[in-house]
């Protein structure tokens, strides 16, 4: 891809993106942003939440007893 393509493909979705209604700008930002998944989970995989309901078990045990 030659880059005068790439200014071409950028300056083609920046025009689509300024020509939308801002209340359809800030409905996409807002599905994305609630369809992300928490930052931990995307940094450190299912390891926190693995990590998390360990303790949570040993914690009921504790209060078990």
């Amino acid at each position: 891809m030659k880059s005068n393509d790439y200014v071409k493909f950028l300056t083609e979705q920046f025009v689509q993106y300024m020509e939308q209604p801002s209340s359809v700008r800030k409905d996409v930002k807002r599905e994305r942003r609630q369809n992300r998944k928490p930052l931990r989970n995307e940094l450190f995989g299912l390891i926190p939440n693995a990590c998390s309901y360990y303790v949570e078990g040993i914690k009921s045990a504790f209060k078990k007893k």
